[in-house]
């Protein structure tokens, strides 16, 4: 990853934007004078893996709907983001195939009447998988990041995770929550 250290928040990736369809990444990057893009490798239904069944309260070997991208940032690999959803949600919609959401995944969720009002991420530092080390560009024995994220919506229900893996060299997470 060339320049400086990059900041990573979650909160522009939450809520579904008004207005004109955007990709949240480009417009965080660009907002920093960087370049943010992403590729979709993957999308479709497939066997959840345990722990996605499990934070989805679904049964183990139950199918979901998969997307798996790379993030880049000024044209290197920065960031894996695998995100699962429902079947009964995401099943026969946009989130199914490879091509990009116009507004974003929140975005078509929101249209579908599927609304996350609360977010749990969990934050851990791993050994990076031969996959990782391969996509990302690491070096060996270097760890990886990994941040997991359940949005759930205003009954509780399970709407989406996504299991993220990134170098942690010049990455810092940063959060803000709001008290009062």
């Amino acid at each position: 990853m060339g320049g400086s250290e990059w900041i990573s928040t979650s909160v522009p990736y939450l809520a579904a934007p008004s207005g004109a369809p955007v990709d949240a990444w480009a417009a965080e990057a660009a907002a920093e004078g960087r370049r943010g893009s992403q590729r979709i490798v993957q999308a479709g239904e497939v066997e959840a893996p345990e722990a996605v069944a499990e934070l989805l309260g679904l049964s183990a070997g139950q199918r979901v709907v998969a997307r798996r991208r790379i993030m880049y940032l000024d044209g290197e690999p920065c960031e894996l983001t695998d995100t699962y959803y429902p079947v009964d949600i995401a099943g026969s919609t946009g989130l199914a195939g490879t091509a990009k959401i116009p507004g974003g995944a929140i975005r078509l969720l929101a249209d579908l009447g599927h609304v996350g009002v609360r977010v749990r991420e969990d934050v851990t530092a791993r050994p990076a998988t031969a996959h990782e080390r391969e996509q990302l560009q690491l070096l060996t024995g270097e760890p990886v990041l990994q941040l997991t994220r359940l949005t759930l919506d205003g009954a509780d229900r399970p709407l989406q995770v996504d299991i993220m893996a990134m170098p942690p060299r010049r990455q810092k997470l940063r959060y803000e929550i709001r008290i009062g």
